[in-house]
């Protein structure tokens, strides 16, 4: 494939007009000099003072390599030491060139031109403006021919050195590790939302949402995002976490965005504020949903402009934070209610993830009791550990799927405390899983009531009728496969749910089939309910 050249004419380093220019290292002429690196076409950017250079570089070169074409390509540039007018010059250019990758190959010289040209022109390559590699050429090693030199071809693509991907990859799980605490999860797609997590969070300052129901680590990711971050030094400030829900009226705006001396009754001094405080660093605002209208709009203005007024104040604040959101909320719906901002929504929902609760993420029970254990003996101050019998059995319920962790992993931590603080000598044995396998028993019906009287507030008119036309016991039973379904991704997840331990017991089973009959008693069907 021919090979086409671009690059800067070297005023100094191309310069000769006697004939001793043969005896020395010109890079222009000396790249097309190289045996096995045959030009086609060299595009040589000059800025018009050396027209006498130019065409005696563009000589010598026919001379050394009649094959090669020199297109001289004028670049209007008056201060080649300036940033800008350097780069945008060559911008220009690109943006016209009429590049066919297709039929040739393409090569950056940045050997010649002043340092803030060969730092434009890697940058543009490196953008891919360039469609090239780099062409790197050097004086000659000591008892080489001096006009020759050395050529290299630098491939920007990193992932074609084996080593360096490797590395790099090494890097990138320790940071998807680094995000899961160190966690070995086993969920496929909790581990997929952590990994492009990971990915948004080092590339982009866009606010990110997290959403899911309490107690799903929102706001343990948040603050691990920061650290991250921090540890790669894209954040210098601090990490503000912020529970909306406990904001209200004017003391809502003044926690958000501060105050003047005076802006209020009791107001003897000025406050700052959180959105003030996260200057430079990140705001997690968790259960954003709760916050009023106006606070949205002030919040948004924030977001967008990076300045806000404090209250009571004439003056703008700045704050150069980045935000991160969390709800429990459909947001979606509170939109369309009026309880939530629109275009707020639409600026914080760029980046949108839902961190699943514990019900759907079973099969992280197990690597998260490690995690649980070792900070709780940070709280006990003593190590704590299962006996192997008793972990077996303390798992088999935690993962069954008729067991309903309500506060999600909170619940699960919080029995894990239970548990440690009562364990003798360090172990937790298996009168102690017993007895905290009661306690949770009694919170799990506790639990399954309170998802019944959820469905009783639905008042869907399909469900209002079912309601009228059957036994308060079919009611009561019914209430629980439904909310079951409706947090269920399809059918075989919800028929996993509810028939958890009736499975075990046989060769072959169908859940999803077995819960598709039961719905076909009431006229109901999976799909319908997902509707509701």
């Amino acid at each position: 494939m021919d090979k086409i050249v671009f690059g800067f004419l070297g005023t100094t380093l191309d310069a000769g007009f006697n004939a001793g220019r043969w005896e020395r290292w010109r890079p222009t002429v000396s790249l097309c000099q190289q045996e096995d690196v045959l030009i086609h076409r060299l595009v040589l950017f000059h800025g018009g003072g050396k027209g006498d250079l130019l065409k005696l570089v563009t000589a010598d070169i026919k001379r050394v390599s009649p094959e090669t074409v020199v297109e001289p390509v004028l670049m209007q540039i008056e201060d080649p030491w300036d940033f800008v007018e350097v780069y945008s010059a060559l911008h220009d250019f690109v943006r016209r060139y009429d590049f066919d990758t297709s039929a040739y190959e393409y090569l950056v010289h940045i050997t010649t031109g002043t340092h803030v040209a060969q730092i434009c022109l890697f940058l543009l390559t490196e953008a891919r403006y360039f469609p090239a590699k780099l062409l790197q050429t050097s004086p000659p090693r000591r008892g080489g021919f001096p006009e020759t030199g050395q050529v290299a071809v630098v491939d920007l693509d990193l992932s074609q050195y084996n080593q360096l991907a490797t590395r790099f990859e090494e890097e990138r799980q320790e940071d998807l590790s680094f995000l899961k605490f160190g966690i070995a999860t086993k969920n496929a797609s909790f581990n997929r939302t952590i990994e492009e997590i990971e990915q948004v969070a080092l590339r982009s300052q866009t606010p990110i949402l997290l959403t899911g129901p309490t107690g799903a680590g929102k706001s343990f990711l948040a603050r691990r995002i920061y650290e991250l971050k921090k540890a790669k030094h894209q954040l210098q400030g601090d990490f503000i976490d912020v529970n909306c829900a406990t904001l209200r009226g004017d003391g809502a705006m003044s926690a958000l965005f501060g105050h003047v001396k005076g802006s209020f009754t009791g107001a003897l001094q000025a406050r700052a504020g959180y959105l003030k405080a996260a200057d430079n660093g990140l705001l997690f605002l968790d259960e954003i949903g709760e916050l009023g209208l106006d606070e949205q709009a002030m919040l948004l203005k924030a977001i967008e402009e990076k300045r806000f007024f404090p209250m009571g104040g004439d003056k703008e604040v700045e704050s150069h934070f980045q935000l991160i959101a969390g709800t429990h909320r459909d947001l979606a719906q509170d939109v369309r209610s009026g309880r939530f901002r629109e275009d707020l929504f639409a600026r914080i929902n760029t980046w949108l993830y839902t961190l699943p609760g514990l019900k759907d993420r079973r099969e992280d029970i197990e690597p998260n009791l490690d995690f649980e254990l070792d900070r709780i003996a940070n709280q006990l101050g003593k190590k704590i550990r299962f006996n192997s019998d008793a972990k077996k059995i303390y798992l088999q319920y935690a993962m069954a799927g008729t067991t309903v962790w309500a506060g999600n992993f909170r619940d699960l931590s919080a029995s894990l405390l239970r548990m440690a603080t009562l364990a003798d000598g360090g172990r937790i044995d298996l009168a102690a899983v017993e007895k905290e396998i009661q306690r949770l028993q009694q919170r799990n019906q506790h639990a399954i009531l309170n998802i019944g009287n959820e469905v009783e507030k639905l008042d869907h008119p399909d469900w209002l009728a079912l309601k009228e036309s059957i036994d308060p016991f079919d009611q009561a039973q019914l209430a629980y496969v439904i909310q079951v379904c409706r947090s269920a991704h399809n059918l075989s997840d919800a028929g996993r749910s509810l028939f958890e331990y009736s499975r075990k017991e046989k060769k072959m089973s169908n859940d999803a089939d077995r819960l598709r009959k039961y719905l076909a008693k009431f006229d109901l069907s999976f799909a319908q309910i997902k509707t509701w």
